[in-house]
């Protein structure tokens, strides 16, 4: 036993010194070659400031709607609901969800709502939706902003994201920048 502490002990301090120091500076060094210098993708519109990698929540019916979030867009606390999709409190939860969306969008019928639109994602914190989940919504922010259907489906297309390389992921939507470039529209 006294010939396995001394190694531990080693080991110890190693790990340490590599994951609390040279780990820690290799990541904050690589992130000084980023736009922002590893500070998040910082947004100022109307004189506030807004950062478009963490979810914002959006419930104005002439704006494009967030995905909802479990921990009610708060960063500090990020989070999934973790309850299984045969919980009865998820499904009255995705059951509420359904309705208010119903109730804001009566145009589309249920089967049309993506599951984005009514389902948080793992961390409670993601800024996009997918393009279905836009053009589902095109309808009621057509009609309230008085604009037309084809110009709301041009911005969307305009703020699509593509996969990374056209292979990783799928492609989104940033909602923040959706929704500024929708109140930029003259």
């Amino acid at each position: 036993m006294k010939s396995n502490i001394l190694p531990a002990i080693k080991l110890t301090f190693v790990c340490m010194l590599f994951f609390m120091g040279i780990y820690t500076l290799a990541v904050c060094g690589i992130a000084q070659f980023t736009a922002n210098k590893g500070n998040g993708d910082i947004i100022v519109h109307n004189e506030k400031k807004y950062y478009s990698n963490i979810g914002q929540t959006f419930t104005d019916d002439s704006y494009f709607h967030s995905r909802p979030s479990a921990v009610g867009y708060n960063a500090a606390g990020s989070g999934g609901s973790n309850k299984s999709p045969s919980n009865p409190d998820y499904q009255t939860e995705v059951q509420a969800r359904i309705d208010t969306f119903m109730a804001h969008n009566p145009d589309i019928a249920k089967s049309e709502i993506p599951s984005d639109l009514v389902t948080a994602s793992g961390s409670g914190l993601d800024p996009n939706i997918s393009v279905q989940a836009a053009k589902v919504q095109v309808k009621r922010i057509a009609k309230i902003r008085h604009l037309s259907e084809e110009r709301l489906i041009s911005l969307i297309d305009e703020q699509t994201e593509k996969p990374l390389l056209g292979l990783f992921g799928t492609e989104k939507i940033n909602v923040l920048k959706l929704n500024i470039a929708l109140d930029d529209l003259k």
